[in-house]
C-alpha cells in the first residue's frame, strides 16, 4: 500500500503561465455591451442627445459608407499614421539600438529621452505647423514625435536585458560588433521593440485624430469634428466606432507580427 503510494505519479505543475485567447468571449462581452445600450435607448433611459442607440450610429456608419466619403477619410488618416508611425519607430528602433550599445550615444540621448518624452505631444502641434506648415507635414512630425518614445525608451531597455553571457560568448568567437547586434542582441530585443509598436500605435491614433482635428479636410478626426460642430452625435459615435476597429486591426495586426518573429518563445 505504501509502496503503492510512493509510486503515484506526480501531476505537472511547471506548465508556466499560458494564457489563452478565446474568441467567444470578447464576442458575447461585444453582444452583450451592444444590446445593453440597445435596450436602454429603446426604454428611453437614454436618450439621442446623450448617447446614441447602437443601430442609429450603424446607421450613420451606413450613410458614410453610401455617401462615398468613407474611404476618402479612412484613406487620409490610414496614410498619415502609417507614414509617421513608420518615421517613429523606425528612428526609435535605431536610436534605442545605439543607447543601449554605446557609451557616446547613451550618455547623450537618455537626459534628452527623458526630458522631451515627458512633453505632452498635442501641446506641440502648433508648433509643428508654424515648423512644417498647415499641410501634411506637420501631421506626419506630430505622429513621428509621438510614436519615437515609446519606441527608443523600450528598445534601449530590451538592449539592457539581453543577458550580458550572450554578447561575450559571440565576443569570444571574434564576432564583430554588427555581426553581435544583429544576429544576438536584436533578436533577443525583439519582445520588446514589439510591446514599444503597441504602445506608439496608441499613441499614434491619438495624436493622429489630434492633429486632423485642428487642420485637415479629410480623415477620421475631421470627421468627428465636423459632427461634433453640428451636433450629430450618431455620426461622431461613428466616427469613434471607425477608431475602434482601426485600433483592432492595428492590434491584430502587431500580434501576427510578434506571431511569425517570436516563434522561438
Amino acid at each position: 500500500m505504501a509502496e503503492d503510494a510512493a509510486r503515484k505519479p506526480v501531476p505537472f505543475r511547471a506548465g508556466g503561465l499560458a494564457p489563452a485567447t478565446r474568441g467567444w468571449i470578447a464576442a458575447l462581452s461585444l453582444v452583450g455591451v451592444v444590446g445593453g445600450l440597445e435596450v436602454l435607448a429603446a426604454w428611453g433611459l437614454m436618450g439621442p442627445l446623450t448617447f446614441p442607440a447602437p443601430s442609429a450610429i450603424a446607421q450613420a456608419l451606413a450613410d458614410l459608407h453610401s455617401s462615398g466619403l468613407l474611404w476618402p477619410h479612412l484613406g487620409a488618416s490610414l496614410t498619415r499614421f502609417a507614414v509617421g508611425w513608420s518615421l517613429g519607430v523606425g528612428l526609435g528602433i535605431l536610436i534605442g539600438v545605439a543607447i543601449g550599445i554605446a557609451t557616446w550615444p547613451r550618455s547623450l540621448g537618455i537626459p534628452w529621452v527623458a526630458a522631451l518624452s515627458a512633453i505632452p505631444k498635442i501641446a506641440l502641434l502648433p508648433l509643428f505647423i508654424i515648423w512644417f506648415g498647415i499641410g501634411e507635414g506637420s501631421k506626419y512630425a506630430t505622429i513621428a514625435f509621438g510614436c519615437f518614445f515609446p519606441t527608443v525608451i523600450s528598445t534601449f531597455g530590451g538592449v539592457d536585458n539581453v543577458p550580458r553571457s550572450l554578447i561575450r560568448m559571440g565576443q569570444s568567437f571574434n564576432l564583430r560588433q554588427a555581426t553581435i547586434v544583429w544576429h544576438i542582441i536584436l533578436p533577443a530585443t525583439l519582445p520588446a521593440i514589439l510591446s514599444g509598436f503597441r504602445i506608439a500605435a496608441s499613441v499614434g491614433v491619438i495624436l493622429l485624430v489630434a492633429a486632423e482635428m485642428v487642420s485637415a479636410r479629410f480623415g477620421v478626426g475631421a470627421y468627428i469634428i465636423e459632427q461634433q460642430n453640428l451636433f450629430q452625435l450618431d455620426r461622431l459615435m461613428a466616427g469613434v466606432v471607425i477608431l475602434m476597429l482601426f485600433g483592432l486591426a492595428l492590434h491584430a495586426a502587431i500580434g501576427a507580427l510578434e506571431r511569425r518573429l517570436l516563434r522561438w518563445r
